[in-house]
């Protein structure tokens, strides 16, 4: 695949199946993350991947957040709370390790890089013939869910990336009009 069709082409995959990438296709996934832009060569990313039994600590977490949000929630919320990383055969959660007081690199520019490294993970599936969708909601911003995942007080998660196997076919792309994007000062 050219990377101008992979640029393209790329679109979500909301319906993922076993197997998870390879060893070796994560080796390639994360090697493309590793090239999002990078000023003074912060590395602000952190990946935490779950997988089998890790899917499901995580989706505790989340039924955690439901709970701590509302005692009340009934058992069908927490359960399909639970439920939401099940959804492929491995989530990626993807962390920007920020460095506050970095002169020239302000915090949303680091965070912006880990965004970066997130869109290369998703390129880079693609490219390998896997599915994946970047999902974040309330659970990224959830402070239960930060505890869980041992982040730092500056830390922000950008993404949960779900990876896998297509188990749907993908959806047409729809075409967007680059003019109506763009404002050109002559």
């Amino acid at each position: 695949m050219d990377a101008l069709t992979l640029l393209h082409e790329r679109s979500s995959m909301g319906k993922l199946t076993e197997p998870a990438p390879s060893p070796e296709q994560l080796s390639a996934i994360y090697r493309a993350a590793l090239r999002a832009p990078d000023h003074k060569e912060l590395r602000p990313w952190r990946f935490i991947e779950f997988v089998g039994e890790g899917r499901e600590r995580l989706g505790e977490l989340f039924a955690e957040a439901e709970f701590q949000e509302d005692p009340h929630a009934s058992d069908d919320t927490l359960n399909a709370a639970r439920k939401k990383p099940l959804r492929a055969p491995m989530v990626i959660a993807v962390i920007a390790k920020v460095t506050p007081d970095i002169a020239k690199v302000p915090k949303v520019e680091q965070i912006i890089s880990a965004g970066c490294a997130a869109h290369g993970i998703l390129l880079a599936a693609h490219a390998l013939g896997l599915g994946a969708m970047w999902r974040s909601g309330k659970y990224a911003f959830d402070s239960v869910v930060r505890k869980g995942m041992e982040l730092d007080k500056e830390d922000e998660v950008v993404a949960f990336i779900y990876l896998g196997s297509l188990a749907g076919r993908h959806k047409p792309v729809p075409e967007h009009n680059a003019a109506d994007f763009v404002e050109r000062w002559d």
